[in-house]
């Protein structure tokens, strides 16, 4: 019998009440999208996306993101996937879309979200394991990351362990697309460059993260032509008329142009038509 005094015995009962749970078994070949918190998966039956050809003023990146997920979504040799830059201009938007329509036309590619939160990206290794036993294409996709604070380089570095060089990389059948609003990823400030206790070897560590990227998409603010574009192609999809000096008035009342500030004016549109939007 065990004696419930004995040192070692004591360490192990500790060791079993803070291991994680382990998780209940998902089916990933249920589903179109999952949600992983890193210490729970939820299944999305229906993915819901913009469709591809209403993403205007992004055409170059569209295009080339699409291609890269369509050849991982066939097998074929693809990228990992850095998408930055201004706010509102479709990054999201445009990894939902490109697997919904590999989805809709040969299936075989479904996407996971996974929270930037540090938890998260802690039950990467946890995730990468289950899906490498699957049978089927992943896209695993970070929403607006970005490394700050004093944990920073630590987390930096441990994602880009996943994705080249580490003993647990990513499996093959798995490909990440991240967004962030900055193209190193990680914040930097000037007092970085002159503080001796801080050395720049540290930040380096966090942009490195940057470079695993086998693609890198930027996504710049966008000028007037190419705001009145995403709005038409808002408006045509749902048959709406609209006056572009009133849509650069909307604009510039919220201070920036954008494909999210052109999709609230739509939105404006269609209420002050009494359409739906649905």
């Amino acid at each position: 019998m065990t004696d419930p005094q004995d040192p070692l015995t004591r360490i192990a009962q500790a060791l079993e009440r803070i291991a994680p749970p382990a998780l209940p078994p998902t089916d990933w070949l249920a589903a179109p999208a999952y949600v992983w918190s890193g210490d729970s998966v939820l299944a999305v039956q229906e993915l819901e996306a913009v469709p591809l050809d209403r993403l205007r003023g992004i055409d170059a990146q569209k295009a080339t993101f699409v291609e890269n997920a369509r050849r991982h979504a066939a097998g074929l040799p693809a990228h990992d996937v850095l998408l930055w830059g201004s706010r509102g201009m479709g990054k999201s938007a445009l990894v939902k879309a490109a697997v919904a329509d590999i989805q809709a036309k040969s299936g075989g590619l479904a996407l996971v979200q996974v929270g930037g939160e540090a938890d998260a990206l802690a039950g990467l290794p946890r995730l990468f394991m289950q899906l490498g036993d699957t049978d089927r294409r992943f896209l695993v996709f970070i929403d607006d990351i970005g490394f700050d604070g004093p944990e920073a380089s630590s987390a930096a570095r441990s994602l880009r362990s996943l994705l080249e060089g580490g003993a647990m990389a990513r499996p093959a059948n798995v490909r990440l697309a991240v967004t962030s609003n900055r193209r190193a990823i990680v914040e930097r400030h000037m007092s970085e460059q002159d503080d001796p206790i801080n050395p720049r070897d540290a930040i380096d560590d966090r942009m490195a993260l940057a470079d695993r990227f086998g693609l890198s998409l930027g996504f710049p603010a966008c000028d007037q032509s190419a705001y009145l574009d995403i709005i038409t192609g808002y408006a045509e999809a749902y048959g709406l008329a609209f006056d572009p000096e009133d849509a650069l008035l909307w604009a510039r009342q919220r201070g920036s142009r954008s494909g999210r500030i052109a999709w609230h004016y739509v939105t404006e549109l269609a209420g002050r038509a009494g359409r739906s939007l649905d």
